[in-house]
């Protein structure tokens, strides 16, 4: 992977995504490290963050390698100061950038005039640092990834289209139920549908959240209102107000089902109160495990790979 973008899971192969998990699994053992030596990621922020900015700080922080944070008002992407000049002037100070943006768009040209590898920590298209994160999280729980059966129920956001292309990529099941206007784009399912045909996956889009759960070993739901959504709020709530996870319908999934939301959550609005904290739910596995995939991601990109690879292959 080294020097290459990561704007989208399809940037990635089935070969890539289990040649990161296996990296993260080793380093989450391995520990620090001083892989990055020398190396600087800017880290640059249209959307406010906990999780990406602390997982992707402490990733440089623990590999040798440092960041440098660049606020919205510092930068002003496209407005202050052009993207591509953005880009250009980076790339001669940084060796990767992080970007979270509002358009994927800005990402697309942000990468198109950069020299050095840029990084997709958050769309409106795709989230791939958390798709990633989500199959580590799955490995460690299930010991494999390939014919489990993974249930997302609410909204198809930028989350669930990372988590479709990278489930139809490696051969896990992928359904989704959401309302009718609300669904995956279908660009990225019919991108997953031919992913699917190679690697065996089955791809389900349903209005029907009990279909969608029925015998999955994954429940994963997120917020039923993203960041720049927020004038669409009262309108959301009561349309998804029969896609909340609540237990009744985490009953319908197998026994031993985990539960997945890639945080923050609106805990009463799609997961029922109480449930984030149940035996079942994985979170905050999955929030730590930002950090590991974060560290084999940047490893691999910017050639900081120094570690014996085992177990996981």
């Amino acid at each position: 992977m080294k020097g290459k973008d990561l704007l989208s899971i399809s940037d990635l192969s089935s070969e890539d995504i289990h040649w990161l998990i296996s990296d993260a699994v080793d380093m989450k053992a391995q520990g620090w490290l001083s892989s990055l030596s020398g190396k600087t990621l800017a880290i640059m922020f249209e959307k406010p963050s906990l999780r990406t900015r602390v997982s992707f700080e402490l990733a440089m922080h623990q590999l040798g390698g440092q960041t440098v944070y660049l606020s919205p008002a510092e930068v002003g992407l496209g407005q202050r100061e052009s993207v591509p000049d953005v880009a250009r002037v980076l790339s001669r100070y940084v060796d990767a950038i992080a970007a979270r943006t509002f358009s994927h768009q800005t990402l697309e040209i942000l990468a198109s005039y950069s020299s050095v590898p840029v990084i997709n920590a958050l769309s409106d298209l795709e989230h791939p640092c958390q798709a990633l994160a989500d199959l580590l999280t799955i490995y460690e729980k299930k010991g494999e990834l390939d014919a489990l059966t993974l249930a997302f129920v609410g909204d198809g956001n930028n989350v669930a289209h990372s988590l479709l292309l990278a489930a139809s990529l490696i051969g896990m099941n992928f359904r989704i139920a959401s309302p009718a206007g609300y669904t995956v784009q279908d660009r990225i399912l019919y991108m997953a549908q031919d992913y699917a045909t190679d690697s065996g996956a089955e791809i389900l889009s349903t209005e029907e959240p009990n279909l969608a759960v029925s015998g999955a070993d994954i429940v994963y739901t997120d917020v039923w209102t993203s960041m720049g959504q927020e004038a669409e709020a009262q309108e959301r709530h009561q349309i998804f107000a029969s896609y909340q996870v609540n237990s009744e319908l985490l009953s319908l999934a197998k026994d031993d089902a985990i539960l997945m939301h890639p945080l923050p959550a609106h805990r009463g609005e799609e997961v029922a109160e109480g449930i984030l904290d149940s035996p079942k739910s994985v979170v905050f596995d999955q929030a730590e495990n930002r950090l590991h995939l974060q560290k084999a991601l940047l490893a691999g990109m910017l050639g900081g790979l120094e570690i014996p690879l085992a177990g996981y292959r």
